[in-house]
């Protein structure tokens, strides 16, 4: 273990506390404005190297740390312990005052920065515009910097997952390093980082993270109807929906192979207009359907668990009870017509878990979608209290409950509160909105995989139009591939051909279920967008295409694989490793109709097969190289 008391810093003006807003600040060279939106509190320098100064000391794998308390006379000290698996614990003690850590790293051949709050900005940016604020219900304290290679070069994640926290991060052009400046508010205890060692993959790394979070939080129980695909009725009819046409898709989409129905916004009364102002009674609406209890009832005797969509955070002008809420709900929310119930008052809680509970018990139902949870950092650094730790409150209220009245309960949670810290609380965890978007649902479903512990990752919901042809729906399909597929069109109105490729590609992931979900997958570059995706576990190698790439195949690692095409074009190319051998195989179409199959024999080198888009190639080695 090293451990470490630095010396008092300089005299210098304090940087801001983590419990203010953090501005973002225009450069004077830039064509924009940093990625926070949130009101400007103070002036701040444009710059990390205009912050006040700090001792940097030698960390690990060439990354500096500087660590400030952000209160008079209080000198931090830090300590660095190796865990079991070779993780590093860094401990920052601070007298109960809130902290900055500063990591600095060389630039080296640095690609690019991940983050659970990252989207699309993946590669590097100058630290005038990395920032981001973070809690429980809206991302984690964690990032990590890697190479053209692929390696990282700085991987961290605070080990609580509940207080908010502020960070500034990026290249600081003046030091010629990437920085990350992680903000903490006060705490009785020590602030805790885990660090992990250089690794040769961000996927590795994040792996190793999950493992340690896994064992210290108490994931919530995934039963197997969290991991089976899913029809949603949400793309397929907004909030259009009733009990008769719900019930048509549900016998067709347990026919081809889904397992869970979740009826979304619309079953509510008031729900319409794509608004959320008469959020916050949640009965049913009777005109759509009449015998609630019942329609749910023969929705199940498909097979189909039945999931309900609910907004318990939300709470509309149009609302009944608005009146009886609207002092608990001061600030709006983000999305239109609501405003936001602040959790952090026990007759919220009480009242969220009793609406939630209502529901499931009255009307059989095995789960609930709970959506816009993020909602409540509408209250997050204002000064009277903090969020993460209210919504722990709430969610573990909410979850033992739930399972009192139905065991195995089903709750889906969404980015971007999918991170570690909602491991005890939900067990299916769905990627953002993405609609008919196959690149985005690959890249979401990947990313939230990262760091998710416990509970299933669920695509978003895929959309496409009757009228494209069938290799389009395979797309959609392989692009959830990795994940749980959730699936919203309206399946009484596609061709055949539609079907079919829908009823063979939920049956090939069906089929890969455990490696998909349970092997070691290996995306590649986040700054990639992973175009090249390996889930692989014991003699078996699932590889899903979706670019002109060239795809290895390492016989001396693996006897079985399967070649998905999501790429534009009607071939593979790939590199036999390992010596070569015969092989047996054979080819689906989009729609998995069987087509030509792979020569008997693939010697070691680079060659393409013939492998149609929106198909797949399966492999068998039957006999090494001659």
């Amino acid at each position: 273990m090293t451990a470490h008391t630095p010396a008092a810093p300089a005299e210098a003006a304090e940087p801001a506390t983590a419990a203010e807003p953090v501005t973002a600040v225009e450069s004077a060279t830039s064509a924009g404005p940093a990625t926070s939106a949130e009101p400007v509190a103070h002036a701040e320098p444009v710059t990390t190297a205009g912050l006040a100064p700090a001792v940097e000391e030698a960390l690990l794998d060439g990354v500096s740390l500087a660590v400030l308390a952000h209160a008079p006379g209080v000198h931090p000290g830090w300590t660095l312990a190796e865990l079991p698996g070779g993780l590093r614990m860094l401990e920052v003690r601070a007298d109960g005052a809130p902290v900055e850590i500063r990591f600095s790293v060389p630039l080296g051949d640095a690609a690019g920065y991940w983050h659970p709050q990252g989207g699309w900005r993946r590669t590097l940016l100058a630290d005038w515009e990395g920032r981001s604020r973070v809690s429980l219900v809206d991302g984690h304290a964690a990032g990590c910097l890697y190479d053209h290679g692929g390696a990282t070069l700085l991987t961290f994640a605070a080990a609580d997952p509940v207080p908010e926290a502020v960070l500034r991060f990026g290249v600081s052009e003046e030091n010629d390093t990437h920085v990350v400046h992680l903000r903490l508010p006060a705490a009785r205890q020590a602030h805790r980082i885990l660090l992990v060692p250089r690794s040769p993959s961000v996927a590795r790394a994040m792996r190793a993270l999950r493992t340690w979070f896994d064992a210290e939080l108490a994931p919530a129980p995934v039963p197997d109807a969290a991991r089976t695909p899913v029809y949603s009725t949400w793309y397929a009819f907004n909030q259009d929906v009733s009990a008769a046409a719900v019930e048509t898709q549900a016998e067709l989409a347990a026919g081809l192979g889904c397992g869970a129905l979740i009826l979304d916004d619309g079953w509510q009364e008031q729900g319409h207009g794509r608004g959320y102002a008469g959020c916050g009674d949640w009965e049913p609406d009777r005109a759509k359907f009449p015998d609630f209890a019942g329609h749910v009832a023969r929705v199940r005797a498909h097979g189909l668990s039945y999931l309900a969509w609910v907004a318990p955070l939300l709470l509309g002008a149009d609302a009944a009870c608005h009146d009886r809420w609207a002092a608990c709900a001061p600030a709006p929310a983000t999305v239109p017509g609501a405003h936001v119930l602040d959790p952090r008052r026990p007759e919220v809680r009480a009242h969220v878990v009793g609406l939630c509970v209502r529901l499931v018990r009255a009307y059989g139902l095995d789960g609930l979608k709970l959506d816009f949870l993020d909602q409540a950092m509408a209250y997050a650094g204002d000064g009277a209290g903090d969020v993460g730790v209210a919504m722990v409150a709430l969610l573990t209220e909410l979850r033992a409950a739930l399972e009192a009245v139905r065991p195995g309960v089903l709750l889906e949670l969404r980015q971007p509160y999918t991170g570690p810290g909602m491991a005890p609380f939900g067990n299916m965890l769905r990627s953002f909105d993405c609609p008919a978007d196959a690149t985005a649902n690959r890249v979401r479903t990947l990313d939230t995989a990262l760091l998710a512990v416990g509970g299933a990752v669920h695509s978003d919901m895929l959309l496409w139009s009757p009228e494209a042809p069938v290799e389009v729906v395979a797309r959609q399909l392989i692009g959830a591939l990795h994940a749980v597929p959730q699936i919203s069109v309206r399946l009484d109105g596609l061709p055949a051909a539609h079907r079919e490729a829908v009823g063979f590609w939920l049956g090939r992931w069906r089929l890969h279920r455990e490696l998909l979900l349970d092997g070691e997958v290996e995306p590649g570059r986040p700054d990639e967008l992973y175009p090249l995706v390996r889930a692989s576990a014991g003699d078996h190698c699932l590889l899903s295409v979706h670019g002109d790439r060239v795809v290895p195949l390492d016989f001396s690692a693996y006897s079985r694989f399967d070649l998905v095409n999501g790429s534009d074009r009607d071939r593979l190319m790939v590199e036999v490793l390992g010596g070569g051998g015969r092989i047996r195989g054979v080819v689906h179409g989009p729609d998995g109709r069987i087509m030509d199959g792979p020569p008997s024999y693939l010697p070691e080198g680079a060659r393409s097969l013939a492998v149609p888009r929106g198909g797949l190639v399966s492999l068998t080695i039957t006999e090494g190289p001659r």
